[in-house]
């Protein structure tokens, strides 16, 4: 039995909300569709979120879209046709999603990952697409043509630089902090190079709003599938975003009382709270060439597993 309250917290969500198609699919098949096969017949995806707002039109164009941009494959079978993340898009995926469901942040001692692409060997072009990857992954301009972050995923850095086919044009060097980690001059470099006050602000938003569907879902006595999975894709699809701005720094570079870290743990909690029967609604509404959807792969059931369901309280 749907909840009122759940029914009309989604109502209001969306209202508040823009949400543009194109990404919200990625969503969808990121978080949902890509641990459990990949591949899924279109009018049952269509089915599948009409419950967010999306009709058939609109689905229909932006899949088309994505499929232009690289990111969605389809097979035509029979006269139904399938989609599915191309290979392009599970690393663009992959790098979007990989900070999302476990934190990714060590005790930092002070490394830095330094890439120089101001030289002359790349391209206009290919200068902006590298630039726009790096800031994707979290890096910070600290000088022209200069781009850096701490302890930064080496083999994030070298998917991109791979992708982007700027491997072998561009400079990459590690470098270590000398003398205090926390330093007020290191806290200033932080500072100018990025935006954390803006994405603080995000956290705590995306906090007030989780929140009542939160205390919602623990006290009531079975929650909906399809309200379910329509309250996990919103969690994920907001908090994908704010962690998209997120440069993930070093926990000795964040003030004590970080926004990011409440809103992880929220997201980690809803998101267990809803598994069970959001994956319901998916068995039960979506199909592929060979009928139902396949079980998990085993990674999923590893999502936010460092995340306890406990009493969500209102903060003062």
């Amino acid at each position: 039995m749907k909840s009122r309250f759940i029914q009309q917290w989604m109502s209001e969500f969306l209202a508040a909300h823009t949400l543009r198609a194109n990404s919200l699919i990625i969503t969808v098949y990121g978080d949902a569709i890509a641990p459990r096969g990949g591949t899924v017949w279109l009018g049952s995806f269509i089915k599948l979120v009409e419950a967010l707002g999306m009709n058939s039109r609109m689905v229909r164009t932006s899949v088309f879209r994505l499929s232009k941009e690289k990111w969605l494959v389809s097979e035509q079978i029979g006269r139904k046709s399938y989609y599915s993340l191309t290979a392009t898009g599970r690393r663009r995926f992959e790098h979007a999603y990989r900070r999302i469901y476990d934190d990714p942040r060590q005790q930092w001692d002070g490394d830095w990952q330094v890439v120089f692409i101001g030289g002359g060997m790349l391209t206009p072009a290919q200068r902006d697409v590298l630039r726009r990857e790096l800031l994707w992954e979290g890096f910070g301009v600290i000088a022209p043509g200069v781009l850096a972050h701490p302890y930064a995923n080496n083999e994030s850095v070298l998917d991109i630089l791979q992708g982007t086919g700027t491997h072998d044009k561009v400079v990459v060097i590690q470098g270590r902090t000398l003398g205090a980690l926390s330093s007020r001059p290191l806290q200033e470099l932080v500072r100018e190079c990025w935006n954390l006050d803006a994405i603080a602000e995000d956290y705590k938003r995306f906090c007030d709003s989780f929140r009542p569907v939160a205390r919602a879902i623990k006290t009531a006595r079975e929650l909906d599938p399809e309200q379910a999975f329509c309250i996990r894709t919103l969690l994920i699809h907001e908090f994908r975003r704010v962690q998209l701005r997120d440069p993930q720094l070093p926990r000795q570079l964040l003030s004590n009382d970080w926004p990011g870290d409440v809103a992880r743990q929220l997201c980690g909690e809803i998101y267990l709270l809803t598994r069970q029967q959001a994956e319901r609604h998916l068995t039960n509404v979506l199909q592929t060439a060979d009928g139902p959807l396949p079980d998990a792969a085993g990674y999923f059931q590893r999502r936010f597993s460092g995340a306890s369901v406990s009493d969500i309280e209102e903060e003062p």
